[in-house]
């Protein structure tokens, strides 16, 4: 199954000037990665621009962190091409390495060091002078807010904390792209919206980020999105594009946002009628994809309300999943 690739329009240009496209910071190009006989990144293409937030989502087992270690030069591709910050990754993986940021999806700082240790190590690391480590340490510790905590072992920090000492420390030596594996796991959602906060701020620094999420509220807020399944980028586009991928809501089709005092009940319920494609849970209320011709009637409308429906992220990746199971399955 070909990936399905929405591009961002360009940006307006002057009248009489023709727009040149910026380069991008990654271009892979029929990318594959193998551990023997098994493929674990299968044919993929993908290009990304200077300052976006690119999320990239999939299952366990799907290929998101073995893609991303061969684009950081720590993995060989069996064939294709990988071009970061215009240098191609399989001839240049030193350089490349020394241009970029990663954290990984565990905490990997010094846990018995405190902060200050962590920071002054990974300066010493990315081969910063005195005077440059002091400088960027204070801005990244004011940017953070890590001020409070600069004497405290990191192993003792909380969640959020210890990830804005990773992101510290993957930013020491300035990277122009910095790749965040499930940065927000088994983090409160307090600490993962101000975590975001921070990217975002860093993006309009014109740092661009590749981060594997998956929460679907992270999804939402990246610039563009790769969904990856059993090896292959199945589709990359803008939320608002994927969403509205004719196979998504399929033509003669309609979704319903459906809120009852009973959800469980009127969930198995709306199973049983006919022109029921799907229906589950969400929130409160149930999400459902039903024929045009589904009529509302059947159903015990007792303190039921039923209003349309946009399909979400979640529709999505759903989608495309059974599509593409389907296809291997009659293979």
């Amino acid at each position: 199954m070909s990936s399905i690739t929405i591009r961002p329009a360009a940006l307006a240009a002057p009248l009489g000037v023709r727009a040149r496209p910026a380069e991008p910071v990654i271009d892979i190009r029929e990318a594959t990665i193998r551990f023997g006989s098994f493929t674990a990144v299968d044919r993929v293409n993908l290009s990304i621009a200077p300052g976006e937030v690119f999320g990239l989502l999939g299952p366990n087992g799907s290929g998101k962190t073995t893609l991303i270690r061969a684009v950081c030069g720590l993995l060989p591709l069996a064939s294709g091409s990988a071009a970061v910050l215009g240098r191609d990754v399989a001839r240049h993986a030193e350089e490349v390495r020394a241009s970029i940021g990663y954290m990984s999806q565990k905490f990997s700082l010094y846990v018995d060091l405190t902060v200050q240790e962590n920071m002054d190590f990974y300066s010493g690391i990315y081969g910063l002078s005195a005077k440059q480590a002091e400088l960027r340490q204070a801005e990244l510790v004011e940017l953070t807010g890590l001020r409070p905590y600069l004497d405290r072992r990191a192993g003792r920090l909380s969640g959020g904390w210890k990830q804005r000492l990773a992101l510290v420390c993957a930013l020491l030596h300035r990277p122009r792209l910095v790749f965040l594996d499930e940065p927000t796991a088994g983090v409160d959602p307090v600490a993962r919206r101000e975590l975001w906060d921070l990217l975002f701020h860093l993006a309009a620094d014109g740092i661009t980020l590749v981060v594997t999420t998956h929460y679907m509220d992270e999804a939402e807020r990246c610039n563009r999105v790769g969904y990856l399944y059993l090896s292959r980028l199945l589709a990359v586009g803008t939320p608002t594009e994927l969403k509205q991928l004719p196979e998504v809501t399929p033509t003669g089709t309609r979704r319903l946002e459906i809120v009852g005092p009973d959800a469980a009940a009127l969930m198995a319920q709306l199973r049983r009628q006919p022109g029921v494609r799907e229906a589950t849970i969400f929130g409160q209320a149930i999400h459902a994809l039903v024929d045009d011709s589904f009529a509302l009637e059947t159903l015990d409308r007792a303190g039921v309300s039923v209003r349309p429906a946009e399909a979400n992220l979640e529709d999505v990746f759903v989608t495309l999943a059974r599509s593409m199971s389907e296809r291997e399955a009659n293979r």
